[in-house]
C-alpha cells in the first residue's frame, strides 16, 4: 500500500482497463519516451474509491472515504504552455503519465494527485468497470474525432471511417455518429466479428480489409456509399499499413487523425499528399475537459461499452491477447 504524498489521495482501486500500450510498455515500445525500471506497476485507466488523503489535500475538495473517482492519467507540471492551455497530456516540462512513470492501477491501491481525481455520481459508481476505460479508450478517440470535426471534415454528405475496431475503435464509431453531423460512418477492420461490434455501435457500414488491395476496398466502398473515397479517417491502429491504406482512400482535402501507436514510423508518397492537399493530424490521449465530456456522455446513456471483466491473477494472459490483437472491446481488471 503506497503512502500518499501531501497533495495526493490514496485510492482503493475498483477497476483498471487493459490497453495495448500496457503490453507495449512491457515489450519495450516506450523505452525511449517512457523509460521505467522493473519491477513496475502499469495501468493507466483507473477508477477507485477514496481510502485516505494527504495532509495538504484541501477540505474544500469535498472527498469522503469511499467516494468513487476516475483518474485523469495525464499529470502535467502546470507551468508550461501546454499545461496552461489545459493540455497536460502534452506537457513539455516535467509531466508524468500514470502507468508510465507514477505506478498505475494494476494493484489494489494507488496514490493520485488530488487535482487529477474526477468525482462521479453514486449511480455511475455502481459500475466502475465501465468508468475506467473512459480515461483512454473512451477519451482518446473522442479528442481525435473532435479534431476532424474542427477541421471541417465531417458533416452531411461526407464519409468518415474508423480504422481498427478494438478498445478505441468501438468507441470511435459512436463518436463519429455523435459528432459527425450526419456523416456516413464506415468501419474498417480485419475481422468480421469486430465489424459486427462496430455496426452494433452505430457504424453504417463495415468493410473487412484483410488481404484486400486499395482498389478492392474502393470497390466495396463504392457499392456501400456510392463513392470511392473518404473525407475523414480516425486511425486507431497506427501501423504503417493502416495509415498508408488510409491515405490511399482519402479524397481531395481529406484528413486522417492518428491515435493508434502500433508502428514506430509511417510513410506515404509525397505528391499525392501535397497534390490533393491531405492533412495528417496527431492526437494524443485527451485533456481534463475531454475526460469530463466523455464521462458526461456515458452517464447520459449516449455511449455503449464493450467491456469484459477479468481478474488481476489473469493479467499476463490478457496482456498477451492484447499483443496478438485478439481483444474486441476492452478488458478491465475488476477488484471488487
Amino acid at each position: 500500500m503506497p503512502e500518499p504524498a501531501p497533495d495526493e489521495i490514496l485510492l482503493k482501486v475498483a477497476a483498471t482497463g487493459m490497453c495495448r500500450s500496457d503490453y507495449q510498455l512491457v515489450d519495450g515500445y516506450f523505452k525511449g519516451p517512457f523509460p521505467v525500471d522493473f519491477p513496475y506497476i502499469p495501468g493507466h485507466e483507473v477508477t477507485g474509491r477514496v481510502a485516505g488523503m494527504g495532509s495538504d489535500v484541501p477540505q474544500s475538495i469535498g472527498y469522503s472515504e469511499g467516494d468513487t473517482v476516475v483518474v485523469n492519467p495525464s499529470w502535467g507540471d502546470g507551468t508550461c504552455r501546454q499545461c496552461r492551455e489545459g493540455n497536460e497530456q502534452l506537457c513539455s516540462g516535467t509531466g508524468r503519465w500514470v502507468g508510465f512513470g507514477p505506478p498505475g492501477g494494476f494493484a489494489e491501491f494507488m496514490a493520485v494527485e488530488h487535482r487529477h481525481a474526477i468525482p462521479v455520481s453514486e449511480e455511475a459508481a455502481k459500475t466502475p468497470e465501465l468508468l475506467a476505460p473512459m480515461t483512454d479508450a473512451g477519451m482518446t478517440p473522442y479528442r481525435g474525432m473532435k479534431k476532424l470535426r474542427d477541421a471541417g471534415k465531417l458533416g452531411a454528405g461526407r464519409t468518415v471511417a474508423v480504422t481498427g475496431i478494438g478498445g478505441l475503435g468501438s468507441y470511435a464509431v459512436q463518436y463519429a455518429k455523435l459528432l459527425g453531423s450526419g456523416a456516413t460512418v464506415v468501419a474498417l477492420a480485419r475481422s468480421d466479428n469486430k465489424l459486427d461490434v462496430a455496426k452494433e455501435n452505430g457504424a453504417d457500414h463495415g468493410i473487412n480489409v484483410k488481404d484486400k488491395s486499395t482498389e478492392a476496398i474502393q470497390d466495396e466502398l463504392e457499392r456501400l456509399t456510392g463513392r470511392r473515397t473518404i473525407d475523414a479517417i480516425l486511425d486507431c491502429v497506427g501501423s504503417d499499413a493502416s495509415v498508408s491504406m488510409g491515405f490511399d482512400l482519402l479524397g481531395p482535402e481529406g484528413a486522417l487523425a492518428a491515435v493508434g501507436l502500433m508502428s514506430h514510423r509511417v510513410e506515404h508518397n509525397q505528391f499525392p499528399f501535397v497534390g490533393t492537399e491531405l492533412s495528417y493530424l496527431g492526437s494524443f490521449w485527451g485533456n481534463h475537459l475531454d475526460l469530463v465530456e466523455v464521462l458526461s456522455l456515458a452517464e447520459a446513456g449516449l455511449v455503449k461499452h464493450n467491456v469484459t471483466s477479468v481478474k488481476l491473477d489473469d493479467v499476463n494472459e490478457n496482456l498477451e491477447a492484447l499483443g496478438r490483437g485478439d481483444v474486441v472491446g476492452r478488458r478491465v481488471i475488476v477488484f471488487e
